[in-house]
């Protein structure tokens, strides 16, 4: 039972076999579900381990309060009123019972047996694993694989291989310099992606897909932990920096060099090594089908297949969980072989505990292995690419790039919104790309629309429904279309370290709240024109619209932040670029104000908001930084 205790144990069965009872062919949740998530709950840190304990014991008070018994003993009827109660309830219990059935939804539906009565295809059809060239095996070494302690010298040393990372290392490696890639998370292949959403999680994102931001509201905000970083599991949409962007950052931010001209060659030279292109029609599926169709019925003119980093996609519908013929270009299988091709090294299961600081300039890293041995790069240069939430604790632990005082400030999201429709027609959603169409009608209110269909067991816990009326839209999966949107925020966070764990803080302004209200009122208006009977909405109280008369009803609400479902997908900007040392805390070559030596080269760095997927925004900065660290290098 892992560390729950029998009595937790039980009553996690009992909110199981509740929240997900037997339908007309799928059968209830129980035990067996439980066993598969508190495996999950076992790798979680220990506040939130004792987080799902308090939980467990909070649904046991309130069924003693309203029962007279533990939640195990009460009746199945009146179990489920007290979920509903809390489904209802105020932000937080709506936000804690969403945390402990997520998880239930997402193991419970992760079922063979169920996908094959569904139609769904549950093993994707992966390639082979073919021979890797020689600088494959001898540049890559596996921390756990070391034996002992290790120093190595280079010229640059690059912490992460995500979007940053991995990009500035090839462009070094391939100017002719010594490059390091330390990474913490492990090099795997396409042969180990299942495309099994649940194993996928733990297996790739940090935390297991834990990760998420307190406020008043609260976001989950998914982060890879792997070589390729998040690159490995995103959406793999393309979109270049808007030029109001980078107009924005030359004139406001005093970035001269940030302007479209200037980043053309960059955006080019990113575009290329990603065989970026715009997605094949006969790969949207059903999901795309319907919102071409609504679209075309209010008369929106800006909507298409998005352009993405994947030319021989098959649409097998699992981008997020690795994609198995490793038809998406992110960098595990893009980037980072040519960096080792070039001569690049690359030490996996890593993690950076320390920069090494000499004289006033950084001079190298000090990492640990999962088996607690010590690596030691020496290095002319460090480049420091662990993402937006982890950059500046790495730094921040040292007291590096804190003379501004906005190292872990100012940081962006873009907060995103999906919905759920039913349809008469079969949508067979999981046939497709899962992102593979956009609108950009309103794109510039601020808010970008992006297909975002994912598995069964994920488009389950994307609705806070539970009981029969789950398990009937669930085996009607086949007629269900899922469609999202992201605004570009106008809100800001921040990110610091408590106890070992980052602590990621938002609290999403008014403004932003608004903009999502009507990102959501357009897409169910989308739905319904393109046929819907019903979406189901994000939204507190406003959970099911079944026509034009609850969408009325949804546009006169005062909806609050605390009101919404919400995740994102793009943290930015919590070492933020600048020219001016008392408002950024890096300069416009990446290098910090503060420490010689020293770059940034990663979401965080990246000056403001984008309002598009940043992917090669973030690449080609590294592909400038790059130059930049080169000359400095000399």
């Amino acid at each position: 039972m892992g560390n729950l205790s029998k009595g937790q144990h039980e009553t996690l069965v009992a909110v199981a076999e509740t929240a997900l009872p037997a339908g007309q062919f799928i059968p209830a949740a129980g035990a067996h579900t439980v066993d598969k998530v508190e495996r999950f709950i076992d790798r979680l840190p220990s506040p939130m381990q004792r987080g799902v304990s308090a939980l467990l014991g909070g649904l046991d008070a309130a069924s003693w309060m309203s029962e007279r018994r533990s939640f195990v003993r009460a009746k199945p009827d009146k179990r489920l009123a007290i979920l509903e109660s809390w489904r209802h309830a105020d932000p937080i219990r709506r936000l804690m019972l969403r945390a402990l059935v997520s998880p239930l939804k997402m193991a419970h539906f992760d079922d063979p047996a169920l996908y094959k009565q569904l139609g769904c295809v549950y093993d994707v059809e992966r390639v082979k694993g073919e021979a890797k060239p020689a600088y494959m095996t001898e540049r890559v070494h596996a921390g756990t694989e070391m034996g002992g302690d290790l120093a190595v010298e280079c010229d640059v040393v690059v912490v992460g291989t995500g979007a940053g990372g991995a990009v500035v290392g090839r462009e070094l490696a391939e100017a002719g310099l010594a490059v390091v890639f330390v990474e913490e998370g492990h090099y795997f292949d396409r042969t180990d992606f299942t495309g099994r959403t649940f194993a996928m999680q733990q297996k790739l994102y940090r935390r297991g897909g834990s990760t998420f931001s307190v406020g008043n509201v609260g976001i989950p905000i998914p982060l890879g932990q792997t070589v390729g970083g998040t690159t490995t599991v995103n959406s793999g949409t393309c979109y270049r920096t808007p030029d109001r962007v980078l107009h924005h950052w030359q004139t406001e931010l005093g970035l001269s060099e940030l302007g479209p001209e200037q980043m053309g060659k960059y955006f080019e030279r990113v575009e290329d090594v990603l065989g970026v292109e715009v997605a094949k029609k006969s790969l949207m599926g059903g999901n795309g089908r319907v919102i071409e169709r609504g679209c075309n019925a209010l008369g929106f003119k800006r909507h298409g297949p998005l352009k993405r980093n994947a030319p021989a996609c098959d649409g097998q519908g699992v981008c997020c969980f690795g994609c198995p013929t490793d038809a998406k270009r992110s960098t595990n299988v893009s980037y980072v072989p040519l960096a080792l091709k070039a001569g690049a090294e690359l030490f996996s299961a890593a993690k950076v505990r320390r920069v090494i600081i000499e004289g006033g300039r950084a001079s190298g890293v000090v990492a640990k292995t999962e088996d607690g041995h010590t690596l030691t790069v020496r290095a002319r240069a460090v480049v420091i690419a662990c993402g937006t939430i982890l950059t500046p604790l790495v730094l921040g632990a040292q007291g590096l790039g804190g003379r501004s005082g906005q190292l872990g400030k100012n940081l962006s999201i873009h907060p995103a919104c999906g919905a759920l429709a039913e349809f008469d027609e079969r949508i067979l959603p999981w046939k497709g790309i899962p992102q593979g169409y956009g609108i950009e009608e309103l794109h510039e209110e601020g808010i970008l629309y992006e297909g975002a269909m994912v598995p069964l067991e994920m488009t389950m816990s994307m609705t806070q429904m539970i009981g029969p009326e789950l398990i009937r839209l669930a085996e009607g999966f086949d007629h269900v279309s899922s469609f999202g949107f992201l605004v570009e925020d106008s809100s800001r966070g921040s990110v610091r370290e408590v106890m070992g764990q980052p602590v990621i803080q938002y609290w999403l302004q008014d403004k932003d709240v608004a903009h999502i209200k009507r990102g959501l009122d357009v897409l169910a208006q989308v739905f319904f024109a393109a046929g819907a009977r019903a979406v189901h909405s994000p939204i507190a109280g406003h959970e099911v619209l079944r026509n034009h008369d609850d969408l009325a009803a949804l546009r006169r609400a005062n909806i609050k932040a605390w009101d919404l479902d919400l995740s994102a997908y793009h943290p930015l900007g919590t070492a933020r670029m600048g020219s001016d040392p008392a408002s950024s805390v890096v300069g416009s070559d990446h290098e910090l104000h503060d420490t010689r030596g020293l770059y940034v080269v990663d979401g965080a760095s990246v000056p403001s908001a984008l309002g598009v997927n940043p992917q090669v925004t973030i690449m080609a900065l590294a592909t400038r930084a790059a130059e930049k660290i080169a000359a400095a290098l000399g």
